[in-house]
């Protein structure tokens, strides 16, 4: 159960539960007796209990859909994490936040690529950050909600009285939304929408814009050229 503090005096803590707490089914757990038990404080170096609670979700859903065992899943995503990142063997009970995040974002990007479908909410809560802006253009999923087959969306609008033909991607600033937050973006407006969402679109390298299936090899080198 994640619990979070809410405020501390003396030696007593005052805390909030995540789910419903049932103090007399605590009790009658604990024979009659005072309930105890122990905290840990996520410190931002070791692997939260929240990332660890994501990545065997993740891995349950997979298995739910393959009929595989998790332990093999949870190794293989460990191998591809050691290879991706040039890492040495790790423990999901000891590693550092960053590899955790490693994990999460590595499965997700394999349930994307091969369709495999997951609890939404999980999206829903990983941050806004870079990692999973990168990973919502590789895929053409919507960064806010993880619906596949998103639009990319520019954040300055393309088209709108402007020459597509004449634009150089390189200099622009990117993200990946469905028809239903796209809509939502022209509706309200660009700045807005991207306070609303906490969003910070992305401007690619040449190589991303070629990886993410933005502009062609030869497009690029026109553009260089021109």
């Amino acid at each position: 159960m994640r619990v979070k503090v809410l405020g501390i005096q003396g030696n007593e803590l005052r805390l909030a539960v995540d789910d419903d707490f049932n103090l007399d089914k605590v009790i009658r757990f604990s024979d009659g007796k005072q309930p105890s038990g122990e905290l840990t404080i996520d410190d931002n170096r070791h692997i939260s209990r929240d990332q660890q609670k994501k990545i065997f979700a993740l891995i349950d859903d997979l298995c739910n859909y393959t009929g595989d065992e998790p332990k093999r899943w949870e190794n293989e995503f460990k191998w591809r994490v050691q290879v991706t990142f040039g890492l040495d063997e790790f423990s999901l009970s000891n590693c550092s936040m960053t590899v955790g995040n490693y994990m999460i974002l590595t499965i997700l990007d394999f349930l994307f690529a091969e369709n495999i479908p997951f609890r939404t909410k999980l999206w829903d809560s990983l941050p806004q950050d870079f990692p999973r802006q990168r990973l919502a253009l590789k895929n053409r999923t919507c960064v806010i909600c993880g619906r596949p087959h998103a639009d990319l969306a520019h954040y300055k609008a393309v088209g709108m009285g402007r020459n597509r033909h004449k634009i150089d991607e390189r200099k622009m600033y990117f993200m990946t939304l469905c028809r239903e937050h796209h809509q939502e973006q022209h509706n309200i407006g660009i700045k807005e929408f991207m306070q609303k969402y906490h969003l910070k679109p992305l401007r690619l390298s040449d190589d991303d814009i070629i990886r993410f299936k933005i502009l062609t090899k030869k497009r690029l080198e026109e553009l260089k050229n021109a």
